[in-house]
């Protein structure tokens, strides 16, 4: 067994346990294995491992692993800030994306999707903690968003996404997912019909699966410590 495979193994029994503690069905939670900036070698490792969603933020380095690696069955996500000049090429070559959050992006990737392919599958990344560096939608404008988005063709809102302010206290963690759970509840009392809390990374998977994640995006437990170049 690769160090990969041992790791993959290590996090779905974390998740496992977590869903357990929580009370929840462990299918109810979606690996989403982060793969920015590792090589095409541990991608390929971590598929023969049976893993098949990956995410990447960096738009070049992912068009190159996604045309190198179209040997293999992957659902490719991005995750990462949204330039107007990056739509295109992400509206044709990924199946899911968690950072949409102004309407003049989803307006393009919507224009831009290519007729053959299927909805572009879409979360709304919100700022719940209010942080001044961090991208993402206020909670208190996502909900006309929300609906503003809804709207358009070629697109299928799923849910919404956000990285909490870090800590290393469980209760502060649960607090911010628990946040987000307040809103995604909010936006099906409204009608939306939202199945996707995209939340909750290597160090606090475990309380964003307590507070109701259904997929968590994890990286380094996975692949080791990411070297950014």
């Amino acid at each position: 067994m690769t160090t990969i495979a041992y790791n993959l193994q290590a996090v779905r029994a974390a998740i496992a346990a977590a869903a357990a503690s929580a009370g929840r069905a462990v299918n109810e939670i979606n690996l989403l294995a982060v793969s920015k900036t590792f090589s095409e070698g541990a991608i390929r490792e971590a598929c023969q491992a049976g893993q098949i969603c990956f995410a990447e933020s960096y738009l070049q380095e992912a068009l190159g692993k996604i045309s190198s690696l179209q040997d293999l069955t992957i659902e490719w996500h991005f995750i990462g800030p949204i330039q107007s000049n990056k739509t295109r090429d992400i509206a044709a070559n990924f199946s899911w994306v968690h950072s949409v959050d102004r309407l003049k992006i989803a307006e393009r990737l919507s224009a831009q999707r290519p007729v053959h392919l299927p909805p572009l599958q879409l979360c709304l990344q919100v700022n719940i903690s209010d942080e001044a560096s961090k991208s993402g939608v206020s909670p208190r404008d996502a909900s006309m968003l929300a609906h503003a988005i809804v709207k358009l063709p070629n697109l299928q809102l799923r849910g919404l996404m956000a990285v909490p302010k870090p800590s290393d206290e469980v209760v502060v963690q649960r607090a911010g997912f628990a946040r987000m759970r307040e809103l995604y509840d909010q936006l099906n009392a409204e009608g939306l019909q939202l199945d996707t809390l995209s939340m909750g990374m290597s160090h606090d998977f475990s309380a964003a699966i307590a507070e109701g994640a259904t997929m968590v995006r994890v990286g380094s437990a996975i692949f080791g410590s990411r070297i950014y170049r």
